[in-house]
């Protein structure tokens, strides 16, 4: 799904492209509200399919079924979906074969055109697998500018938007709330998409005599006359609902994001999960009877302000994890001992990214998760467009040791080639002063969304990494970000040797004069470099998209919870201090 097709040349008075008679865009609110494990997504009203494709870059694995009732977006739709079929929902069924079910059903701004949207609720519903979801996205009818075109006497159709001359049906959260509940379906939650809340709170005061008149509130009007449209997710057999807490460190070179932010998101699209990251002392009871999980990111406990800290949180009703994806040697060298961390010890569970780091924290504790480091969405690629120049990215944090051995022969490499190749560096002004090339730029510390976009603007990405027990432990998470972005990684065997298939996705060095060899491979023949960087795609594709994990993480922290007594006792025993 990587091509990218032709955008139509007609424009919506917004800039946005058409697609037959609408606008070819991916709400993104629907798009990050599809529960991200799901197996059949069919969208009802597709449109060119924009909405389906966005969710493929996330969910590659998925079956994204589109249906529409106009042929030039079908045909579009078609280009980008797994399936796309003309079908009039009022009076067709779906020409899919459905028998594994469908696990989200999506109504982007659809019910609002039928003749009969309960009913066509009410059919597709029973498609649904036990765990299915319904999204639907309608227009508030409550919105301030309606009424302010009613009160002025300026009421009429438009060709798109709220008074969209095609719609037959108005709702409000509440009737579109009830509309799910006839269908036999169970309401999860509803969330608003607003636009132009000054507007509305304008109106609001301007209103407020009239408001006060009727005994309506000016603060609950404003909020139901502020969105544009609302959201509703409903389930079939909702799953009991479980609270995820979690805390996260500032973010450094995009740990936070890869650990904590994009998981926690994505645990989010399932709606029996109510998640937040927040700081620890937020982390309070939310909602009565139901389990209730922390999951601490890197947390420092030590002596008897550690204990207190996971002692509060249990008294709040919190079972305590902690996520933690190193190896804990490197405490020791900052003069932490081993005997006084209490990061793993004084929890119920760990969670970490390797089965290398599990073996190490099973000393400590037990109960251990592996859940791998993951790619979130897979971007259009934007590199190798020009084969008679290349750039070679280095990107990373504490890793001096690791790439001084190369220097020299790198530099070799660089001054015999010229401007064939360049060199982008994030963070490491030693490794970018120690470049003897004019071809090179230098970007400092950055967020990650600056990190992936250097990344991705580059060919090569340079891993070394020397073989330590320190370094044994760590991920490939370079690795898979640079697969993600299409970049061919060119890394030391440590650690990459377990992702790298020499030579058809990748390519590993084990020594200066290897790099070299390896190095000149690449810039002699750029279409095999692009063949390998496509080849770790697929594989990121088909084997390494945080989708692929959602519903294990989700079941852990839900086994975790029945196992809570169990677990405290272990807890109990293993740290007895804890209960004192």
């Amino acid at each position: 799904m990587d091509d990218v097709t032709t955008a139509p040349e007609r424009l919506d008075p917004h800039g946005l492209p058409m697609v037959g008679a609408y606008p070819d865009y991916a709400n993104p609110d629907l798009v990050m509200a599809i529960p991200l494990s799901a197996r059949t997504v069919i969208d009802i009203g597709c449109g060119g399919g924009a909405i389906g494709a966005a969710y493929l870059r996330r969910n590659p694995r998925a079956r994204v079924l589109g249906v529409d009732i106009d042929r030039e977006s079908v045909a579009m739709a078609q280009t980008r979906l797994t399936e796309a079929a003309y079908c009039d929902v009022q009076t067709e069924p779906f020409p899919f074969d459905l028998s594994e079910g469908v696990d989200c059903l999506v109504y982007g701004d659809v019910l609002e055109h039928l003749a009969d949207p309960w009913a066509v609720l009410a059919r597709h519903a029973e498609l649904l697998n036990p765990d299915g979801t319904v999204l639907v996205c309608f227009p508030n009818v409550e919105h301030w500018s309606i009424t302010y075109r009613l009160l002025k006497g300026e009421f009429d159709y438009d060709d798109i938007g709220l008074l969209d001359r095609t719609h037959l049906r108005w709702f409000t959260p509440r009737t579109m709330g009830a509309a799910l509940e006839r269908a036999g379906l169970a309401l999860c939650d509803v969330r608003p998409r607003a636009a132009d809340p000054d507007g509305a709170t304008r109106f609001t005061e301007a209103m407020a005599p009239a408001l006060a008149s009727l005994g309506v509130d000016p603060n609950d009007y404003r909020n139901r006359a502020t969105p544009i449209q609302f959201i509703w997710r409903a389930k079939k057999q909702p799953r009991p609902r479980l609270v995820l807490g979690a805390t996260m460190l500032p973010p450094v070179g995009g740990v936070s994001d890869v650990r904590v932010i994009d998981p926690i998101r994505g645990l989010a699209t399932d709606p029996s999960l109510i998640t937040a990251i927040k700081p620890e002392s937020e982390l309070n009871r939310v909602l009565d009877g139901a389990p209730h999980i922390a999951v601490l990111h890197r947390p420092l406990l030590i002596g008897e302000p550690g204990l207190a800290r996971v002692r509060s949180l249990i008294e709040r009703g919190y079972l305590v994890v902690t996520e933690f994806d190193d190896h804990p040697g490197f405490l020791e060298q900052r003069g932490i001992a081993a005997a006084d961390l209490l990061t793993f010890t004084a929890v119920h569970a760990v969670q970490t990214s390797t089965e290398a780091l599990a073996a190490v924290l099973t000393e400590y504790n037990p109960e251990i998760a592996v859940f791998p480091n993951a790619i979130t969405e897979l971007a259009a690629p934007r590199n190798f467009a020009n084969p008679e120049r290349m750039t070679l990215f280095f990107g990373a944090l504490n890793r001096e040791d690791d790439w001084a051995p190369y220097m020299p022969v790198l530099n070799e490499v660089l001054r015999a080639v010229g401007p064939r190749l360049a060199v982008t560096v994030l963070h490491d002004r030693g490794f970018f002063d120690a470049l003897d090339t004019t071809n090179k730029n230098f970007i400092p510390t950055s967020d990650y969304a600056t990190y992936r976009d250097a990344l991705a603007s580059s060919e090569i990405a340079f891993m070394p990494l020397a073989d330590t027990a320190f370094n044994r432990a760590k991920s490939d998470l370079k690795f898979i970000e640079a697969s993600a972005a299409r970049v061919v990684s060119l890394a030391s065997p440590t650690v990459y040797d377990a992702s790298i298939r020499e030579g058809e996705n990748g390519l590993l060095f084990r020594s200066p004069d290897h790099l070299r060899m390896q190095l000149l491979r690449l810039l002699a023949y750029p279409e095999a470099a692009k063949r390998l960087a496509d080849a770790a795609r697929a594989d990121i594709s088909d084997n390494r998209m945080l989708a692929y994990q959602i519903r294990a993480r989700t079941d852990w922290y839900h086994a975790l919870w029945a196992r809570r007594d169990e677990l405290t006792e272990a807890l109990r025993a293993r740290m007895p201090a804890l209960f004192a």
